[in-house]
């Protein structure tokens, strides 16, 4: 939980009224007469979580503005806060089938309670829906925008998908790869944030870095949490990387640092899975072990830090607002977080 400094206390109350608004869009937005189809609209309501994505584009929007009360956001950041948490949501639905996972945000993931053809078809159905809403806005630049990111996410698990089992993946590969996957979406949340309250291009292009570079930490973190976290904590099903052959930092730095003996004994677990009947579980402890041993566990947070802290440094041209303490309180809190 983030813990907010209680002269934030304000800008937290515009931005946690924003967020109602933005839930209350997407229910609308996806609402269908067909009962099935609303069933499935219903269970991933559970998948909000921390609603990071509209979360930025608020923040975005009061730090331009110089403001920290509700007038200050128009209902332009209302649409496009619906708009990024419904393709977060499509993304985490498509994520679930291609990782076989169970469990996301302590409840069944779609795939697991009504199979793989309707968990694909409704991450198409939340795609589409995020398009037709934010194609209502009348901004061309958004639209287009919000169509490049989609591309770019899938573009970005196509490259995973085409590197799984590759256990020659490099770091620059892997940054390659999460900077689509999670940075990308990210990144546009806080562009769109800032242009909707008029930021110029040269500022709008400044807060995309920052949301880039959070993205990217935030993604390690989320790695080494698959790795070494606690399911009952993290709220979904853990071990998926490894299980599925998806290296991460702290595995590539483990396999580029550790010696022949320990390299051979991680990649016969990688390849071959838990032996005999050992579960995954237990194989997921047992890599967390070796990929602390090269001390690739603190190499990978503090990757993690420095990206923080390039982050918070695009936020230098931005004059003092608490909106803009309050990006860097989650920027801190990107390294810390344990779910």
């Amino acid at each position: 939980m983030l813990e907010i400094p209680a002269e934030l206390a304000g800008v937290q109350m515009v931005v946690a009224g924003a967020l109602s608004r933005v839930e209350g869009t997407i229910r609308g937005a996806l609402a269908s007469e067909i009962a099935p189809v609303q069933r499935l609209v219903q269970h991933v309501e559970a998948y909000h979580g921390k609603m990071i994505r509209p979360t930025l584009v608020s923040l975005c929007g009061l730090a331009v503005a110089g403001r920290a009360d509700e007038g200050a956001l128009t209902q332009a950041h209302i649409t496009l806060g619906a708009v990024v948490e419904m393709v977060h949501l499509a993304t985490l639905v498509h994520d679930d089938v291609l990782d076989e996972a169970d469990q996301r945000r302590m409840t069944e993931t779609v795939n697991r309670l009504r199979g793989n053809e309707a968990a694909v078809m409704l991450g198409d159905y939340l795609f589409s829906a995020a398009y037709r809403l934010c194609g209502q806005l009348g901004d061309a630049h958004a639209t287009v925008r919000i169509g490049q990111t989609g591309m770019t996410l899938c573009a970005g698990e196509l490259l995973q998908l085409d590197n799984r089992g590759n256990y020659s993946l490099d770091e620059a590969t892997y940054y390659a790869l999460i900077d689509r996957k999670t940075a990308s979406l990210i990144s546009v949340s806080c562009e769109l944030g800032a242009r909707a309250s008029g930021a110029d291009e040269a500022l709008a292009t400044r807060l995309a870095r920052f949301g880039t570079s959070l993205g990217l930490a935030f993604q390690i973190q989320d790695d080494l949490l698959d790795l070494a976290g606690d399911q009952r904590l993290v709220g979904k099903s853990l071990g998926k990387d490894a299980e599925k052959g998806k290296l991460t930092l702290p595995v590539i730095h483990h396999l580029a640092m550790a010696d022949a003996t320990a390299r051979g004994r991680t990649l016969r677990l990688l390849r071959d899975g838990p032996a005999g009947a050992t579960s995954w579980a237990e194989a997921r402890t047992e890599l967390a072990k070796a990929v602390e041993s090269t001390g690739s566990i603190t190499h990978s947070r503090r990757e993690a830090q420095r990206l923080v802290d390039e982050a918070k440094g695009h936020l230098a041209s931005l004059k003092p607002s608490p909106a803009r303490a309050l990006m860097e309180a989650m920027a801190d809190a990107v390294v810390t977080r344990a779910f």
